[in-house]
């Protein structure tokens, strides 16, 4: 028996798209002599569908879906996942399932049981959990389907649930298992999901297929990385990062030991890569080629510029200058430097006379009060609506440069560098933004003028202004951002690990206050295990670490 991986980018709700996409697959995996084709959660959907799902004519759409990849499946089994209708009146509307597929027919349908609700996953808000567990025969074969979340209860250990699918299943014997993923990624979600599959075999004993999906769905991206796994927890093979592919194995083969075939897992060639990806789908799938972004001098528009043109094509990218009377000499030449390594177009625009108009027009309402943050916020805001004012003229997104430790203590104006369509680096860090930056110049022929790397940084708002007048080190703010954000540890955890009481109530005071203005900017890119979004639900009015 021959199984087919089917590692593709779906579009949520664009179900002509998808389906077409399907069927082109179902034909490759056919002259590759599949038997069986593996596609993903929600295939025919996109995943996460999110109150889509509320739509009768969404679930409807699906069905038809799943009616046209049906009669496809001559000589070739087809499982795909999709939203199903709950016939029990006392459970929530939908199941979450996964449809096996034969000859015209719907041979089996099984349902997701472990139905995640942490961080960026919100399924018990749409879908009833499972309760029956079937394997489905065919060809002489016993096959367990499982999705996504439904693998990583190993052995019943995991606290969110209290069952474990594949437990209920090996009663009747599975022959190899099928799962359908939609696992979106982060930097370590490659090596986590090979350890999970791994676990799952030894466990087992069974060969595993997993299909995962790839391409960004706004702020969520999905790296593929889809897997044959031998019964002895071998990675018989590991599909590309970050591009669509049909692979068919033959499942024999998977019965015996074999040498591994892992990909390299570098952190920030993943991220290098995960950051490609979501720009170049969210203007895909929003219908947009153009961008447009404010470049300062500094590492962060910088970068943002390197992105943007690798993504969409460097005369599909408009970076613009906007100095100021506090912006230095080198920041603009750094800028200029940069954009003739890239070939891209650019504009200089000026901002002192609309600054000093607005200043002017001002004057006599500030009330003689002396000169403060609020002369720097002018400044950022003029400059946002030139770039707004030129992102509605010519049709592109703004992009957004801010990173995560700026995001993290409030460290930009709303409505002025805050704004944007998207924000490309809100989740990675001051720090990582270095490495990021180094990656790129070992791998892009030096592309970023060493000036920009070297300066420290500034918002260039005042004179002389530096970010450490008004922020830690950013070695050190990290630090403590990483194990708040990401590792959830408070005060008396932070103050344990040796950072000083003061810094650290400092520092968690700039986090909780700013939440207001995080709620407001545009949707972050998605690249770690907990980024501001969805995945981040803090309240505004709210006293804690304050």
């Amino acid at each position: 028996m021959k199984i087919a991986i089917a590692q593709l980018n779906y579009h949520i709700g664009n179900f002509e798209q998808n389906v077409q996409k399907m069927l082109r697959a179902v034909e490759e995996a056919k002259q590759q002599g599949a038997n069986i084709i593996l596609f993903g959660e929600l295939a025919v959907c996109g995943y996460p569908p999110r109150d889509f799902l509320e739509f009768s004519d969404f679930i409807r759409s699906s069905r038809e879906a799943v009616y046209r990849l049906c009669a496809a499946s001559q000589d070739i089994a087809i499982a795909v996942g999709a939203p199903t209708v709950n016939p029990d009146l006392n459970g929530k509307d939908l199941y979450n399932s996964a449809y096996f597929l034969y000859n015209g027919q719907v041979l089996h349908v099984a349902h997701k049981a472990l139905l995640p609700t942490y961080d960026i996953f919100d399924e018990y808000r749409y879908f009833e959990p499972a309760r029956e567990f079937h394997v489905v025969n065919f060809g002489g074969k016993r096959i367990a389907i499982t999705i996504c979340e439904d693998i990583w209860n190993l052995g019943n250990a995991n606290p969110l649930y209290t069952m474990c699918p594949m437990d209920e299943m090996m009663s009747q014997s599975p022959d190899f298992m099928l799962n359908l993923s939609a696992s979106p990624f982060h930097y370590n979600q490659a090596q986590e999901r090979i350890h999970t599959l791994r676990e799952n075999a030894r466990r087992y004993r069974i060969p595993i297929f997993y299909s995962n999906g790839v391409g960004a769905q706004t702020e969520l991206i999905f790296d593929g990385g889809s897997v044959a796994m031998t019964a002895f927890g071998d990675v018989y093979d590991e599909m590309p990062y970050f591009s669509e592919e049909v692979r068919t194995y033959q499942l024999e083969d998977l019965y015996h030991p074999q040498p591994e075939r892992t990909q390299r897992k570098e952190k920030y060639e993943l991220i290098y890569k995960a950051l490609i990806c979501g720009i170049q789908d969210y203007f895909k799938k929003l219908g947009f080629k153009k961008a447009i972004l404010g470049l300062s001098g500094g590492v962060d528009s910088a970068i943002t510029l390197v992105l943007a043109a690798h993504a969409l094509g460097a005369e599909n990218v408009l970076p613009v200058l906007m100095p100021s009377r506090y912006s230095s000499e080198h920041s603009v030449n750094d800028s200029l430097e940069l954009v003739k390594n890239l070939g891209c177009p650019h504009k200089i625009i000026p901002i002192e006379e609309p600054f000093a108009a607005f200043l002017k027009t001002l004057q006599p309402h500030f009330e003689d009060k002396a000169a403060d943050v609020t002369e720097e916020n002018i400044q950022a805001r003029v400059r946002a609506i030139i770039l707004m004012a030129l992102s509605n003229k010519h049709g592109s997104i703004l992009l957004n440069t801010t990173n995560k430790s700026e995001a993290a203590v409030g460290y930009g104006t709303l409505y002025g560098d805050l704004a944007g369509g998207l924000a490309v680096l809100g989740d990675v860090y001051k720090s990582e933004i270095y490495q990021l930056a180094a990656y790129i110049n070992e791998h892009f022929n030096q592309v970023l003028p060493q000036h920009i790397l070297q300066k420290a940084p500034s918002a260039e708002l005042r004179p002389n202004q530096k970010d450490s007048d008004s922020l830690p080190d950013y070695a050190v703010l990290d630090r403590i951002l990483y194990q708040y954000i990401e590792k959830r540890q408070g005060i008396s955890e932070l103050i344990e690990m040796g950072f000083g009481e003061d810094l650290v109530k400092r520092v968690m005071k700039l986090v909780n206050t700013n939440e207001y203005k995080r709620h407001q900017v545009a949707p972050i890119l998605r690249v770690s295990s907990k980024a501001f979004g969805v995945g981040r639900r803090f309240p505004i009015a709210a006293k804690y670490f304050s």
